[in-house]
């Protein structure tokens, strides 16, 4: 019997709370759509920054090449991943009302300190930031390339997602 191994994920996804994975959920499916080994995971900075700490410092030597985290009210997951990885990052600012309306989320997203860059999509927005992690994985993959502009064609042919 042979062992067929997975492929190491390329792409980290996180979600800072249970409560935003199914908008994350929506760059999985996209990743998938793209044959980006990715995994998925939950994880809060305010409740579990060891765990945070953690993933981010190694997800370089692990193999990911972008990680792709939510920014709500449940803490600020993304920028605690971006001071701790050289990795691209991309929040996805995710809209919690009644207490955050998603421009608050996309503000303090975009708003980082110099020299902790997220990249930073529109709120609830996890389709785009998959796609932005594909063109950055695409930048050195030709086969990557292809499927892009095969993407690109068919939304400008009026093809659903």
């Amino acid at each position: 019997m042979i062992d067929v191994q997975e492929p190491a994920p390329l792409v980290g996804v996180l979600a800072a709370s249970p409560a935003e994975l199914p908008i994350l959920r929506q760059a999985g499916l996209i990743l998938e759509k793209f044959d980006v080994p990715h995994e998925v995971r939950i994880m809060s900075s305010s409740r579990n920054p060891d765990l945070v700490d953690e993933y981010a410092r190694t997800a370089f030597e692990r193999g990911l090449k972008v990680i792709v985290c939510s920014t709500g009210l449940s803490g600020h997951l993304a920028a605690a991943v971006a001071a701790r990885t050289v990795l691209p990052v991309i929040g996805v600012p995710i809209a919690t009302a009644p207490q955050m309306v998603g421009n608050e989320a996309l503000a303090i997203t975009a708003q980082m300190p110099t020299g902790v860059p997220i990249a930073t999509v529109g709120v609830d927005a996890a389709v785009n930031a998959a796609i932005l992690a594909v063109e950055i994985l695409g930048v050195q993959d030709e086969e990557m390339q292809a499927r892009l502009w095969k993407f690109k064609d068919d939304l400008a042919e009026g093809l659903k997602l």
